[in-house]
């Protein structure tokens, strides 16, 4: 089952997806700019093959909602992320902040 709902922080919207599949469940939240993602996202592969893209993006891991995703610390991220201030620990919804 897929899950779509419009959300906002801080006044700003982003839009956060659960994907429920077998065993396990795929979040992300986004916007225009870039996105954070439960641990399936393989920010290594952001970064090394897909780095001409300048993807902005950080996962967390060990989440089971979206809520959680926004609360939880992230894990990785992306160079791009980086150069926007970005940093690796800092809260998913803290990370979307400095995405506007």
């Amino acid at each position: 089952m897929l899950e779509m709902n419009p959300i906002f922080i801080e006044g700003h919207p982003y839009t956060a997806v659960t994907l429920r599949l077998p065993k396990t469940n795929f979040m992300v939240i986004y916007n225009e700019k870039g996105y954070i993602s439960c641990g399936a996202l393989d920010v290594s592969l952001l970064n090394e093959k897909l780095a001409d893209r300048k993807i902005i993006a950080a996962r967390a891991v060990g989440v089971r909602t979206i809520e959680q995703l926004l609360e939880a610390p992230l894990e990785s991220i992306t160079y791009e992320a980086e150069n926007i201030g970005i940093k690796v620990g800092m809260t998913g919804k803290d990370a979307l902040l400095k995405m506007v």
